[in-house]
């Protein structure tokens, strides 16, 4: 690697290390509205292919659906009585005591893209499992970024209350000709007493879209989350850090980030806050590099005695041109914890690849399948359909070293 070279990777490090601006005036505030359609299966067929690439068949059996295009709701549809779901102007209309709810576990000043999402009209999705409610087909949500430069903004509300199942996978996208763009997303989620959400987000943009989701979670008493984070394709920057308070007593919340990094800044981790006996947590990530600079995060603080948690992040540096920093960090604040952590970051063993290679595969081939197998995460609480689904994403992409 020449001098310069290695100047433009360093300068790419710290970009990344210290987060990488956005200057909002340079992208549109507003688009073209769209036209609301009753069914999902009604969208057209570029909308639904795009979102069938993050594992949203909209078109398949599920508990209903939500997509927006650009700032416009098209779809909201609820397939089982007792689970609400609309787009958040509309509930923010119907309910007053949503304003409980609204911006209260994210701050509309917590940074600029917090407050440009407060400073523009309401959009994005409601969810409400009504108490008792279990869905067995996960709820479908598609953001569908489809105007070029285009800043999309959204603010979603899931409520899940006493004793509910809820299930939701949501696809973030644009279609191949939109390259730039930008998609700030506020999520507050509230799970109630014994309530069970598991909540899976998969990222799929252009290569020079801007992403900056921020994220909300209380939780009471004996509820529980499994909150997983996909992102396989390239993106110019991506900072995201969701922080979730296990106010009630053995409440039980796990991140699962999965990241395939060929290009751009990101900023990933996870933030928990053990706040009553018996609660426990566990952060999983698995990051691979062929080009990207990424930060994984990971913070604990065990405020209470009794609490458990444990932190693990390990990485494949798979190009000179790429770098891994992992920054786990545990607070313990009062004694009888059992917290822990474990970071590695490393490379494809060359017995691996030899051994696969003895077999007939090519170096890339057999690089591909380390790769897929080092990301394939057991993610446990998710239906097994769902499973499935994320597997499949996997298995489709294109995942190989420098």
């Amino acid at each position: 690697m020449s001098k310069i070279e290695e100047k433009a990777r360093q300068a790419r490090a710290k970009k990344a290390l210290y987060g990488t601006d956005i200057d909002l005036e340079g992208y549109e505030a507003e688009s073209r509205g769209h036209e609301a359609v009753r069914r999902a299966e009604d969208l057209p067929e570029d909308v639904k292919k795009a979102a069938l690439d993050v594992g949203v068949k909209l078109d398949s059996e599920s508990s209903g659906a939500f997509v927006q295009m650009d700032q416009t709701p098209v779809v909201a549809e609820t397939a089982l009585e007792g689970v609400e779901i609309m787009d958040i102007a509309s509930a923010l209309k119907k309910y007053d005591y949503l304003q409980d709810y609204y911006w209260k576990l994210v701050s509309p000043d917590a940074d600029k893209y917090t407050a440009d999402v407060a400073a523009s009209p309401p959009a994005g999705y409601f969810v409400r499992a009504k108490k008792g409610i279990k869905t067995v087909f996960p709820i479908k949500s598609c953001l569908y970024l489809g105007s070029t430069n285009f800043n999309q903004r959204v603010h979603n509300i899931v409520i899940a209350e006493e004793g509910s199942e809820l299930h939701v996978i949501t696809g973030c996208t644009t279609p191949s000709h939109v390259q730039r763009g930008l998609h700030l997303g506020v999520s507050e989620f509230y799970i109630q007493k014994d309530a069970k959400v598991s909540f899976t987000m998969i990222h799929s943009w252009g290569r020079e879209v801007e992403v900056r989701p921020r994220t909300g979670i209380v939780m009471d008493e004996g509820s529980s989350l499994s909150n997983n984070y996909i992102l396989l394709r390239p993106v110019r920057t991506l900072q995201t850090f969701p922080t979730a308070t296990l106010n009630g007593r053995g409440a039980v919340a796990s991140f699962n980030t999965v990241i395939y990094a060929s290009m751009g800044n990101l900023d990933v981790g996870s933030n928990v806050i053990l706040n009553a006996p018996e609660t426990s947590a566990e952060s999983i990530s698995r990051v691979v590099s062929v080009g990207g600079d990424v930060i994984a995060r990971g913070r604990m603080t065990g405020k209470v005695p009794g609490a458990r948690a444990h932190l693990e992040c390990v990485g494949l540096l798979l190009s000179d041109k790429g770098r891994i920093y992992s920054i786990p960090e545990l607070d313990g604040q009062s004694r009888d914890l059992d917290m822990s952590h474990e970071a590695a970051v490393g490379r494809i063993s060359e017995e691996e690849l030899e051994y696969l290679m003895a077999r007939g595969l090519t170096q890339d081939q057999a690089t591909s399948v380390i790769v897929r197998g080092f990301l394939d995460v057991e993610i446990k609480g998710l239906p097994e359909e769902l499973k499935q689904e994320i597997k499949d994403i996997t298995q489709r992409e294109d995942l190989r070293g420098a």
